[in-house]
C-alpha cells in the first residue's frame, strides 16, 4: 500500500512540474490590474480634483451660473442651472418697391468726364436724371437727382448765389395759387421739402436742395427744382462754393 501511495505521489508530481497551469486553480490565480481608457477615468478622477474652477460648456438654452460651487465630490453641491434670456426679436423695415427705394444708378459714383467745362462746374442732366461736378482729372462725380415734371423744365447757365443748411421753406406766389393748401412758410428741419441744404441758383426762385422724399430721386416730379437725397445734397454742399457754375441740359 505505501508503495502504491509513493508511486502515485511521484505521478502527481511529475504531472505538476510537467504542467503548472493545470496545477493551479484558475479561481486562485493572480488577475491583471483594470486599466480604463482615458476617456472613461478622465472625467471621474477630474471630479476628485480640487480646482478653483472648472469651465462648464454652456448650451442655447441652459447656462451655468458662474458664481455657484463646481460640480463633483469635493463641494458635494451642484451647479445652479438658469435658462438663458430669449434674444430680443429684430424689427426689420422693408421699403415698398418703386415707392421708397431708390434705383442703384443714381447713387453717388465716379464717372469719365471728357467735356469742355472747367473743374468745378456743376452740370444736370434733366434728361437723365444726373447731376455732374466735373473733378479735373478726367473724371466727375455723379448723382442721380429729381427734375421739374412735365410743364416745369428749364435749362441755362447760373451760379449759386447762396448755400444754406436746413432751409426755411416759403412757396412763391405762384405756387400758392396752385395749391392754395400749403403753408405760406415752413420751418427747417426733416419735414421741410428743401430738406438739409439747399444751393440758389441765380435770382431764379430754383435750387438744388436736399428731399424728404428720397424715392423721387430719378423722377420728374419737382416745380422746377433740382432735388437730391440729403446725404448727397450734403455732400456737394462740402465741394462747392457760392459763384460755382451750374449747367442745366
Amino acid at each position: 500500500m505505501r508503495i502504491l501511495a509513493s508511486c502515485l505521489a511521484v505521478s502527481l508530481l511529475s504531472l505538476a512540474v510537467a504542467s503548472p497551469a493545470a496545477a493551479i486553480d484558475p479561481r486562485y490565480a493572480p488577475t491583471p490590474p483594470v486599466v480604463l481608457s482615458p476617456d472613461l477615468s478622465e472625467p471621474w478622477i477630474m471630479q476628485l480634483r480640487p480646482p478653483a474652477y472648472r469651465e462648464v460648456m454652456a448650451s442655447p438654452v441652459i447656462v451655468a451660473r458662474r458664481d455657484a460651487p463646481p460640480i463633483g465630490l469635493w463641494r458635494g453641491q451642484p451647479v445652479t442651472l438658469q435658462a438663458a434670456p430669449a434674444p430680443a426679436p429684430t424689427r426689420v423695415a422693408y421699403a415698398q418697391p418703386n415707392e421708397h427705394q431708390i434705383a442703384p444708378e443714381f447713387l453717388p459714383t465716379e464717372v469719365p468726364y471728357q467735356g469742355v467745362h472747367k473743374a468745378g462746374t456743376v452740370i444736370i442732366d434733366t434728361n437723365e436724371r444726373f447731376l455732374y461736378l466735373v473733378e479735373g482729372n478726367g473724371m466727375a462725380r455723379r448723382y442721380g437727382v429729381g427734375v421739374g415734371r412735365p410743364g416745369f423744365q428749364w435749362a441755362g447757365e447760373h451760379s449759386i448765389t447762396r448755400k444754406a443748411e436746413w432751409p426755411d421753406w416759403t412757396p412763391p406766389p405762384e405756387m400758392l395759387k396752385r395749391a392754395p393748401n400749403l403753408p405760406h412758410h415752413m420751418d427747417g428741419g426733416p419735414d421741410n421739402p428743401l430738406g438739409a441744404r439747399a444751393l440758389y441758383l441765380g435770382s431764379t426762385e430754383y435750387r438744388i436742395h436736399g428731399s424728404n422724399e428720397p424715392w423721387t430721386i430719378g423722377h420728374a416730379v419737382s416745380s422746377g427744382c433740382i432735388r437730391m437725397r440729403n446725404e448727397d445734397v450734403t455732400d456737394l454742399y462740402g465741394r462747392v462754393r457760392v459763384g460755382t457754375k451750374v449747367v442745366v441740359m
